[in-house]
């Protein structure tokens, strides 16, 4: 594989990153803030968007897995034909409507349309990586390449969104009079209630717009620089694998499930980390200042960190490089307890370094689960979407139960928006959501990947016999 190949894949993967980086980092907040939904209703959009994906996953795969050789490729054409749907419910889903009693149903329909668009383009782009190269190594680096560009897009969209619409998120008589603002009784009001400042959403629109344009770009270089090539190992005697009994093959693959199970639970920390960390700067720590710097210093961390990772999972293993994942747990807890600034890059810094590995870690192991199943299944095809969308969905539906539950605790404990200082319960939650429950989930994600059987020995062997194979 040419390089020019390799980095015009990777930077078709970014734009997905963008825009997914902006909605994990800042809808919430969104939602809480300037739209004024309740944090239930937020919940409820967090959660049945992040399933309306997650149910798209096995139903994109099982249309892909259908779809036909063409001049372009099987999964070229998924991937274009979704990528204006994309962009336009990406850009609606930041648009605040005018009307008061449906916003609800407005940010439910685009966030569901969003999620469920974005997996059509999931699917088929990261099952592309099987039809890149027969070589392990290869593929490792078109991996490589593409969880790069994939955590650089993930830091543009976040400082793109970040420096954009910190300015809707920084109220100055918070900072002059803590106590202003505080006893408003918002949950006491019958009707959801405009946004105090006009202009708040219009730079979360103006965002929106930039983000699109990055999104239009990505998928351009992919087309033009990246060429498909069809299933290197079936026979033509080969038929495809039926859908629901390659499901259920897939479902019993020793491999496949333990390292779906493992990152079921990192994905799901992350995703909390993720998704609370700008509301724990603003209304726990004592940040509301510094929130869209200490995102970007996670995110360029994690950027220039993926190389380095590559090449310690080369020289010591996959399974190895793993214990990077758990660097963030005593540093989190560290924050949540002594919420200092410095501290706070400190740890935003050490973050990065484990959110670089759980990113690329699932993604580099799972082509090597997918010959591990070719060489016990040598006479079916097909079977790779299957097995990129069933993970894509379980790590989405884990992702969207903890957004859904903090976000409903939020609600239980009492969060208002819009006032300067939360109740002793609500920030209490956002500490538990920053440090306790992802270390927990963390610890147990590891400890099931241990179980993990596919070695860097045993990987050489099943190259070897997949040559003979060929």
């Amino acid at each position: 594989l040419s390089m020019c190949s390799k980095l015009c894949y990777a930077i078709g993967g970014a734009p997905n990153q963008v825009a997914g980086s902006a909605a994990s980092f800042f809808l919430q907040i969104y939602l809480l803030d300037i739209a004024h939904i309740t944090p239930f209703h937020a919940s409820l959009v967090l959660f049945i968007g992040k399933a309306s994906g997650a149910v798209t996953d096995p139903v994109a795969g099982f249309f892909i897995s259908k779809s036909r050789w063409t001049k372009i490729g099987r999964l070229m054409p998924w991937v274009l034909a979704c990528t204006p749907f994309t962009i336009v419910s990406y850009f609606f889903m930041w648009y605040l409507p005018p009307f008061v009693s449906g916003r609800v149903a407005w940010y439910l329909t685009f966030h569901c349309l969003f999620q469920a668009l974005t997996t059509l383009f999931q699917v088929p782009y990261s099952a592309l990586t099987m039809f890149l190269s027969t070589d392990q190594r290869d593929r490792d680096s078109a991996t490589a390449y593409r969880m790069t560009m994939e955590v650089l897009g993930t830091l543009i969209g976040a400082a793109l969104q970040g420096q954009i619409v910190a300015s809707a998120h920084v109220s100055p008589h918070c900072n002059m009079n803590a106590s202003v603002n505080t006893t408003d009784s918002w949950h006491d009001s019958h009707s959801i209630p405009d946004p105090s400042d006009p202009l708040s959403h219009q730079v979360y629109l103006i965002a929106a717009g930039v983000i699109a344009g990055v999104y239009l770009l990505g998928i351009v270089v992919l087309f033009l620089g990246v060429k498909e090539r069809d299933d290197p190992y079936a026979l033509n005697s080969d038929r495809a694998i039926p859908f629901c009994k390659g499901l259920a093959l897939t479902m019993k693959h020793g491999p496949y499930v333990k390292l779906t199970a493992s990152f079921l639970l990192i994905s799901t920390a992350v995703q909390l980390e993720q998704g609370n960390f700008v509301l724990f700067c603003t209304h726990a720590a004592g940040l509301r200042n510094h929130f869209q710097y200490l995102v970007v210093t996670i995110l360029v961390s994690a950027v220039v960190s993926v190389p380095f990772w590559q090449k310690f999972l080369q020289r010591f293993g996959k399974k190895c490089a793993a214990c990077g994942i758990s660097w963030m747990i005593p540093f989190a807890v560290m924050l949540v307890t002594i919420p200092n600034l410095i501290l706070a890059y400190f740890v935003a810094f050490i973050s990065g370094l484990s959110i670089a590995a759980s990113l690329l870690l699932p993604w580099s192991m799972l082509p090597d689960v997918v010959d591990n199943f070719r060489l016990q299944n040598p006479h079916g095809k097909g079977h790779e979407t299957i097995f990129y969308s069933s993970y894509v969905f379980f790590t989405k539906m884990s992702a969207g139960i903890g957004l859904g539950i903090s976000a409903a605790g939020l609600e239980f404990t009492g969060y208002k928006p819009g006032i300067c200082r939360q109740s002793d319960d609500v920030i209490l939650t956002l500490k538990l959501l920053i440090g306790a429950v992802p270390a927990i989930l963390i610890l147990l994600g590891l400890f099931i990947l241990l179980f993990y059987p596919i070695t860097e020995e045993s990987r050489k062997e099943t190259k070897l016999a997949l040559e003979e194979l060929r």
